[in-house]
Parts: structure tokens; C-alpha cells; sequence
């Protein structure tokens, strides 16, 4: 077994079957459509245990604020679901959220092994990458997209990358380091490989923010010169990402500033960034007119096709039900009390992470910066993206969130049980 990961026996069974349904996250999680749902549909399977077993959980209140805000988003959602006439398909994904809190319950109660957590994030970015390479080099398409849409499957595999980078701290600690960071160093480089193959620019943008929060973790306990070392290397690779034609980066970067330019001379207003420019600038127009409320998924449809039709705005508008901007898309259908509840799901956890983001217990720090970056990484992907639009965004949002979080508040009550 893969550094001897079996080599003690778990506490109990469902600590290994939760360990085992976190692995199964990843490890499939873009191989197969829908196939980042099998993992945590058998956590929420478990879940029922805990009226059996009524394990004595020791909730807090940050563990309470964590299931709260993401109630709350998905309960807000629901509602407009609800007014808006969208029938039962609007509540898909909004019930998703709620799900998510079950989850955690069971994995405060039975926390999965350590080992688990870094190595669904390897194997989700090593299989994720891999199936980008095959589309992309194999297959000869233009841009790989595993099983689901272009620009979710480029940000999933570039969140996996990132949390194989958030997982390096742990791997320093373990009794085998040089291969647990090997493995989360190749997780890394494939899941980066993989937004590369598939061309989706919104998470490139965001790259200097992920590139502070890991600095904020790890950086300031390096050496200068390893962090020299480190900085040069990425410059290193993205030169050579920009020059090897077979990546596809140097054509999307030429493409995106010919989209800028056409748009600013009015020559278009369809290409891939004039047409998200046409969506924000419906947002700006459609917001004031309802800004407490929104305006709710159908009557936004409703009302872009009247401003297509009154020809203020490009006919590309019409053609998508959301903006491609997930603090602007919030606003328009949920108005204010909507972008409220996505700003909570984003900083309420950042905030409680980011608590041990300077801790000595490099381990404990892992958790929190991985956090953090999950975070910062959708804040990033929500620029030019509705991430949570789609099925994959909300799944993997929620339920990364409550797997780091309940890892990381298991080796805090480690810590506590130790100091006694």
C-alpha cells in the first residue's frame, strides 16, 4: 500500500471508511461524469450513524459558523428557487450545500487518516492532469475538458494543484517526506498541467493571490535563497508553458488581447471576453432596477432578452442564463442579501483557517493554509466564472471545505489531548 498508509489499523471502521470515500473523492473526481459525487454520496451515506452511535461530538461555535454560512447560501438560494418558479430542477444544487453539514458531523466524529485527505488531493490532480494530457496531446482537441464544461474542468484541476502545494507542510512532518513530497509536487505540477491543456484563463489570473496565501503559510520560513530558487523556477515554467506551442497558452493569452482590443473598437461583441464584457455590463443594468431581491434565474433570462431586443446590450447576453461573474451573477438574481451570503461563504472560512496559518505544528498549518486556498481559489475562479453553477463547483467547495476543516480541528483536540 502507497508509504505503507495501511501499515497501523484505523481507531475504528468508519475511520476507515470515511478515509477511504475521501480517497475515492479524488481519485475519480473529473475521470468520470459526475464522478466527484460517489465520495461524498458515501459520507452521506454514513452519515445516519451518528443516531445510532450519538458519538459526543464537542461542537464549537466555529463548527457551528462553518455549517451556518453554508445553510445559509444554500437557504437563500432555495428561496429564490422558490419564488422565481424554477420547479424542483432549481433545487439540485442549493441542496447541496445543506448536505455538506451531515458530512461534517461524521467527520468530526470519525476523522479520516491524515494520509487520506493529501492523497485524494494527489491522485485527483495526477488523474485529472493526465486526462487533460490525452485530450489535449492524444486526441488532438483544442482544449481538454474531461467530462464536463472546458472552464470548470481547467479550475478543478488547478484547485487540485494548488491543494497538493497547501498539503506540503504535512508531508515535511511524515516518516517518509522525500515521498510524500514527491507525490504532492507531481499532484501539483499536473494539476496546473491540466488548466494549461484545457485553456481556461480566469484561474491564471488569480495565481499572485494563491502565490501570497502560500507565501503567508510556508514563505517566511524559508531560506532567501530557496525562495529565490522557487521564484526563478516559476518564471522558468511559465516561460515555457508560453513558448511550447503544444500547450496552447501562447494562442489563448494572443486571443484574449485580441478580444480586448476588437471589443474596445466595437469591431465585436461575441468573442469569449467581449461577450462576458456584454453580460457584466447587462449586470450593471439590471442591478439597480431590482438590488434588495434580484431578479431571480428566470426573470434575469426575461429581462436580458429585453435588453438584446432594445439592442443596449450584444445579443451574446441572451445566450447564457448567468454572467460569468459569480459576485455579479449573486447580485442580480439575489440581489444584496444574496451577495451577502456569498461573502460569508468565502471570508467566514478564510477567517476561521487562516487562525493557524502561523502555527509551529506544520501539520495543523497544512490544513489551515489548504483552507485558505480553497477560499482564495474560488474567489478567483468566480471572476470570469459562475463556478457555482455548475454541479462540480458546489461539490467540490463544500465538501473539500468540511474535510479540511474536520481534519484540521482533529489535530487540534491531538494538540490539546498531548499538552495534558
Amino acid at each position: 500500500m502507497i508509504f505503507n498508509y495501511f501499515q497501523h489499523p484505523a481507531p475504528s471502521l468508519l475511520q476507515h471508511y470515511t478515509s477511504l470515500a475521501i480517497i475515492l473523492f479524488g481519485a475519480i473526481a473529473l475521470l468520470f461524469p459526475s464522478g466527484y459525487s460517489l465520495g461524498p454520496a458515501l459520507l452521506l451515506l454514513a452519515s445516519p450513524v451518528l443516531l445510532v452511535t450519538r458519538p459526543r461530538l464537542g461542537l464549537e461555535r466555529r463548527d457551528w459558523a462553518i455549517m451556518g454560512v453554508l445553510m445559509l447560501y444554500g437557504g437563500l438560494w432555495i428561496l429564490e428557487v422558490w419564488w422565481d418558479g424554477q420547479g424542483s430542477r432549481g433545487l439540485d444544487k442549493p441542496i447541496r450545500f445543506f448536505l455538506a453539514a451531515p458530512v461534517l458531523l461524521l467527520l468530526l466524529a470519525y476523522p479520516p487518516r491524515m494520509a487520506a485527505v493529501w492523497l485524494s488531493a494527489a491522485l485527483a490532480a495526477i488523474g485529472t492532469g493526465s486526462f487533460a494530457a490525452w485530450q489535449k496531446l492524444v486526441l488532438g482537441m483544442a482544449r481538454a475538458d474531461g467530462h464536463t464544461q472546458v472552464i470548470q474542468f481547467g479550475n478543478s484541476s488547478m484547485l487540485f494543484g494548488i491543494l497538493c502545494l497547501g498539503g506540503l507542510g504535512w508531508a515535511v512532518c511524515q516518516r517518509q517526506p522525500r515521498r510524500w513530497l514527491a507525490l504532492l509536487i507531481v499532484g501539483a505540477l499536473f494539476g496546473f498541467m491540466g488548466s494549461l491543456f484545457s485553456g481556461s484563463r480566469g484561474g491564471w489570473i488569480g495565481l499572485p493571490f494563491i502565490a501570497l496565501a502560500l507565501y503567508k503559510g510556508y514563505g517566511r520560513y524559508l531560506a532567501l535563497r530557496y525562495q529565490a530558487t522557487l521564484a526563478g523556477l516559476l518564471l522558468v515554467v511559465a516561460g515555457l508553458a508560453y513558448a511550447i506551442p503544444h500547450t496552447g497558452v501562447a494562442d489563448r493569452i494572443d486571443h484574449g488581447i485580441s478580444d480586448v482590443q476588437r471589443y474596445i473598437s466595437g469591431e465585436s461583441r461575441t468573442s469569449s471576453l467581449g461577450a462576458r464584457f456584454e453580460m457584466w455590463r447587462a449586470a450593471a443594468i439590471v442591478i439597480p432596477e431590482r438590488p434588495l431581491t434580484g431578479w431571480g434565474e428566470n426573470g434575469y433570462i426575461a429581462r436580458a432578452a429585453e435588453l438584446v431586443d432594445e439592442e443596449r446590450v450584444g445579443v451574446a447576453v441572451a445566450r447564457y442564463s448567468h454572467v460569468h461573474n459569480e459576485v455579479l451573477d449573486i447580485t442580480v438574481k439575489r440581489g444584496l442579501l444574496g451577495l451577502a451570503t456569498l461573502l460569508l461563504l468565502y471570508f467566514v472560512p478564510m477567517r476561521l483557517f487562516g487562525r493557524q496559518i502561523s502555527s509551529k505544528n506544520l501539520e495543523l498549518r497544512a490544513f489551515s493554509v489548504s483552507g485558505v486556498l480553497l477560499c482564495v481559489a474560488y474567489i478567483d475562479f468566480g471572476l470570469s466564472q459562475v463556478f457555482f453553477a455548475h454541479n462540480s463547483g458546489v461539490m467540490l467547495f463544500s465538501f473539500w471545505l468540511v474535510i479540511l476543516w474536520a481534519s484540521m480541528r482533529r489535530l487540534e483536540s491531538q494538540r490539546i489531548k498531548d499538552n495534558r
